[in-house]
């Protein structure tokens, strides 16, 4: 007996797509909220000038097969036929041991059987051959529209640039923005000019900032849950916090670490996976030397926790920043910063209860938070956002915006009362390099004006107003602090 037949297929297809009955999404499948990621999809699918297929990455639980629901809504509202539409999801055990060409077959032989259509394949990458696949509908069926998930993103990126070259365009879909996290909440939001940019707040009077900062404020009070659970829209909604972490660990992490990757890559001791994973947790926003964590983790090659790290990247749990070169300064031996991908990630494995009380830890989180935001943020220019550590005393700069042809942007996380910066540090021997220098605080009073030795003065800004200015400047289509 044939474990999958185009009966089989049918099924799943049908279920998987009850507008060909009903002419609409289910509400609960589509929800109403809308990140910022579903405009950017939208966007490249109906552009009419130059064709590309859409194709959203990112770990799992962002909302990237939430963004295909509301698309498929959008399209539905907009009047294309509800045949012409069909969800493949390629994680569906029936469909994941099917044929590529069986299930389109299957669907245009007994739904639509013209190819003026749109396909949404949600984790398009356990389809065989699927890059190749999306370069032949590209190619042969040009009045085709593809719109694509996948939680592996190095596997996309690889297809994109052999296959997809030209055809397809990669959209990063990151977890929450602290700015997504108070819109999804209907929080009580500041009132601020929708072009503010962070480092125009320089150039303000002292009564204008602190307007500015009042407004801010009334965000202020939930930045502490959005940095312990606020980066999947699910999870943040939830009224139980502890679960919400523990379905963090259960589908986010363990499904990813246990299933994901070792089905993707063929891994078979899956816990030295994990045991790499929880070394990088503790050391999350510091500099990591592989040579370390082989010899922290006895028996781990070095071979094994460089290929880990990044079939870690690559399903979106870290992030890994480079040094940069600075004003001719030379730079120390090149090794990466890691990040995991989300602070809320981080709080959810270490299942510390401490954490956010103390000073070091949160320091390594709200660095964490801030990383992930500026990362997500300059994705789509032609930049770099690594840190950088050199000069004759080795000193660092947290995060730095390496711009091409241009000067950078440079943001000091000082996360504890006080955050003081003096005028040997690295942020202030640059900043005159620099065309904007930041020092991210912790207060709210911390806020304004630092006066250097230098011509250029730096901004202290606390890290929920930063975070909050960064959503609110991606939200109104603008792309750079400055």
């Amino acid at each position: 007996m044939a474990i999958t037949s185009k009966e089989g297929i049918l099924k799943v297809l049908t279920a998987y797509n009850p507008w060909w009955k009903t002419g609409a999404v289910n509400p609960k499948m589509s929800k109403t909220y809308k990140r910022f990621a579903f405009h950017e999809a939208m966007r490249r699918l109906k552009e009419k000038d130059i064709r590309r297929s859409v194709v959203l990455t990112g770990t799992r639980r962002v909302g990237k097969t939430t963004i295909q629901y509301q698309m498929i809504e959008s399209l539905l509202e907009s009047g294309v036929s509800p045949q012409k539409i069909v969800f493949i999801s390629m994680d569906h055990p029936m469909l994941k041991l099917s044929q590529f060409q069986d299930v389109l077959d299957c669907y245009h032989e007994n739904i639509y059987p013209e190819q003026d259509v749109y396909y949404f394949f949600d984790e398009v990458q356990y389809a065989q051959d699927w890059d190749r696949w999306l370069k032949y509908i590209y190619d042969n069926q040009p009045d085709t529209h593809v719109v694509a998930t996948g939680s592996a993103s190095p596997a996309l990126m690889k297809g994109s640039r052999e296959s997809g070259a030209g055809r397809w365009t990669v959209i990063q879909v990151p977890t929450l923005s602290f700015f997504e996290y108070c819109e999804l909440l209907n929080l009580d939001r500041p009132d601020i000019p929708d072009d503010l940019k962070v480092t125009s707040l320089l150039g303000m009077s002292q009564p204008d900032r602190t307007h500015i900062m009042m407004q801010l404020s009334k965000v202020q009070n939930h930045f502490m849950r959005y940095l312990q659970v606020g980066g999947f829209p699910e999870l943040a909604l939830a009224d139980n916090d502890l679960m919400a972490q523990q379905i963090m660990r259960e589908d986010v992490v363990d499904k990813v670490l246990k299933r994901d990757l070792p089905s993707l890559y063929n891994i078979r001791n899956a816990t030295e996976l994990e045991r790499i994973f929880l070394y990088l947790c503790n050391v999350s926003s510091e500099i990591v030397s592989i040579e370390a964590i082989a010899k922290e983790l006895n028996g781990v090659s070095r071979t094994t926790v460089e290929n880990y790290i990044q079939y870690l990247e690559s399903a979106n749990l870290i992030y890994q920043s480079w040094p940069v070169d600075m004003a001719g300064k030379k730079v120390l031996k090149a090794s990466p910063k890691i990040y995991i991908a989300d602070a809320a990630i981080r709080n959810a494995v270490l299942m510390d209860d401490s954490i956010m009380t103390n000073t070091t830890e949160m320091g390594k989180v709200v660095e964490t938070a801030v990383y992930k935001h500026v990362a997500a943020f300059y994705y789509q220019l032609a930049t770099s956002v690594g840190y950088f550590r050199g000069g004759k005393k080795g000193k660092e700069i947290d995060i730095v915006v390496d711009y091409p042809n241009t000067k950078n942007i440079l943001i000091e996380v000082k996360y504890r009362e006080g955050a003081p910066i003096a005028d040997d540090d690295a942020i202030v021997e640059l900043c005159d390099e620099a065309s904007a220098a930041i020092v991210v605080t912790k207060n709210d009073m911390d806020f304004g004006v630092h006066n250097t030795t230098h011509e250029r003065d730096l901004l202290r800004i606390p890290a929920f107003a930063f975070l909050y200015l960064l959503g609110n400047a991606e939200k109104h289509g603008y792309r750079g602090i400055e």
